[in-house]
């Protein structure tokens, strides 16, 4: 079963330029070009991993990430954040919020590619972990 993605940017071009890669990888991709869409689509479709613009027409995505890591179905997913904001407030602050990495535009699609493959095996890991932690106290 394909690892399911998210792409948010609210430039469309970004948006179809990332999905076209990811899908040449054998990710099922859904999209979003606002922040209420991105929220609406991630507890539709639960992905695996969202890719996150921070600057977004509505809700921003410090907050997106701080919603999403408040509700118990997308509290686990991660996020890695691409975004244009440079400096080292931005990125602490995406790190403070959940983001798992924080890549600035443009970004290159190998160095993507490779950065997705790495936080789906990180969080997989994390899963396993917490699923064996799990099994372990139910025995007892």
């Amino acid at each position: 079963m394909a690892h399911k993605l998210l792409v948010v940017d609210d430039e469309e071009d970004i948006v179809e330029l990332l999905s076209y890669n990811l899908q040449l990888e054998g990710y099922e991709v859904f999209r979003a070009t606002n922040g209420m869409e991105a929220l609406n689509q991630a507890r539709k479709h639960l992905p695996d991993l969202i890719l996150l613009d921070l600057m977004l027409p509505d809700v921003d995505g410090f907050s997106i990430c701080e919603i999403l890591h408040c509700q118990p179905s997308t509290t686990n997913i991660p996020v890695i954040v691409l975004t244009a904001m440079a400096g080292e407030l931005p990125r602490l602050h995406g790190f403070e919020v959940g983001a798992a990495d924080y890549c600035i535009k443009p970004i290159r699609p190998r160095d993507l590619k490779a950065r997705v493959k790495s936080v789906l095996e990180t969080s997989a890991a994390r899963t396993a972990e917490s699923e064996a932690e799990t099994d372990g106290v139910a025995v007892r």
